[in-house]
């Protein structure tokens, strides 16, 4: 489970991400990226309704990401803040797939220590 403390949680914080962040797509999945002034790592998650009508499939699809993101955290730089935008056939991805797109879209932003 990714900590509370490193987790996006706030509308305000979402949209200065959603607005100002630099975005990255790969199969079902976008994130946006955006540089914060302090050295916390922050990531947000947005599963919506379009993806799947059923919360308990919505809430699941989060908790794989979450888990992903923890697991990658050590190799993520300071000071970097992001939010995962799901979109719909994702539902249908298992763990190891989402984690490989997730891979793919830190490389892809430049925000892993290599």
């Amino acid at each position: 489970m990714l900590a509370k403390k490193n987790r996006v949680r706030k509308k305000k914080d979402f949209e200065r991400i959603l607005k100002g962040g630099e975005g990255f797509k790969e199969d079902f999945l976008i994130l946006k990226v955006k540089k914060n002034k302090s050295n916390k790592i922050r990531f947000g998650f947005i599963v919506a309704q379009k993806v799947s009508k059923k919360a308990v499939v919505r809430n699941k699809i989060k908790r794989r990401l979450r888990e992903t993101v923890r697991l990658k955290m050590e190799k993520i730089k300071k000071g970097t803040e992001g939010v995962f935008i799901t979109l719909p056939g994702i539902e249908t991805r298992d763990f190891r797939e989402i984690e490989n797109i997730v891979e793919k879209l830190f490389k892809k932003a430049g925000v892993l220590n290599l």
